[in-house]
């Protein structure tokens, strides 16, 4: 069945992600294939422009386990995660936050249930400094206590209407690697790639950068699994950072150069307007 392009029902992001799409959802559009068959997204994030577009037939997947397992949450146990949010928000302090936080230290989040660990991360990326996920060397969560007054920690409604929409589709949620969660791809399919991205200042002699976990290795495998995808006869498009690498990399292809207003970023210098580049492998 084809999924054309048609918002069923108004969803958005469950949480803030760094890298969110909403800004360039429009744009994003513009360039989508009008028709195409199943809808893949191996770097889900938080999904913007997959709850923009509701398709009926999706496989997404992200390499964060905390992220993807608030997806399945989500799908199976939406009013014991809304429960534990309202905890949450009637609890919330800056005393309170780094007791929550100090779970992955002392033993606490092996011991939680998959719900426990969904309403965790959820609270957290409310109430910390830019709604950031960061994590250091030893995969503990390092995020500062924002300074919100009045943060949403909980939305009932979204959660709800999110956790429809998965049960009512044909939603495939996976957690691993890009190249795994795309080996189902097809003549026709759509699938689309937003990955860490490349430094902005690299050039392809500075090769040695890794943003979040994701080397110049991964990117040159993600071009190979790009190339790939377009002899299957998919409808490809990645997004990535206006850089030299990026354009020396997906040559060959069609580059639209793009302004995004980036808004979660630690340093005020990340924030503001980026050019970005969006790669797809077919004219529009």
């Amino acid at each position: 069945m084809e999924t054309t392009q048609k918002e069923q029902i108004k969803l958005q992001p469950f949480t803030k992600w760094t890298g969110g799409k909403r800004q360039l959802i429009p744009t994003i559009k513009e360039l989508m294939p009008v028709k195409y068959n199943r809808y893949f997204e191996p770097f889900i994030g938080g999904g913007a422009l997959f709850f923009e577009l509701c398709p009926e037939n999706a496989y997404i997947n992200d390499f964060n386990e905390e992220l993807i397992n608030s997806y399945k949450v989500i799908k199976e146990n939406p009013l014991e995660l809304i429960t534990l949010l309202e905890e949450h928000k009637n609890n919330n302090s800056k005393e309170y936050y780094l007791d929550i936080r100090a779970a992955d230290r002392d033993g606490r989040l092996e011991r939680m249930s998959n719900v426990e660990r969904s309403a965790r991360i959820l609270y957290m990326l409310r109430v910390n400094f830019n709604g950031l996920y960061r994590v250091n060397s030893k995969n503990q969560f390092n995020v500062p206590y924002g300074k919100y007054k009045n943060p949403k920690i909980v939305n009932p409604d979204l959660i709800n209407s999110i956790s429809n929409y998965l049960n009512n589709n044909n939603i495939h949620i996976l957690n691993g690697d890009f190249e795994k969660a795309l080996e189902d791809v097809g003549e026709g399919d759509f699938v689309y790639f937003d990955p860490p991205y490349i430094p902005i200042s690299a050039t392809s002699a500075f090769t040695s950068y890794t943003s979040e976990g994701f080397t110049y290795e991964d990117q040159v495998r993600l071009r190979d699994t790009f190339k790939m995808l377009d002899e299957r006869g998919a409808y490809l498009m990645l997004s990535n950072s206006s850089s030299p690498l990026v354009e020396e990399l997906y040559s060959g292809f069609n580059i639209h150069f793009v302004e995004a207003n980036r808004m979660n970023g630690a340093k005020l210098s990340s924030r503001g307007t980026i050019s970005e580049i969006i790669v797809t492998n077919y004219k529009k």
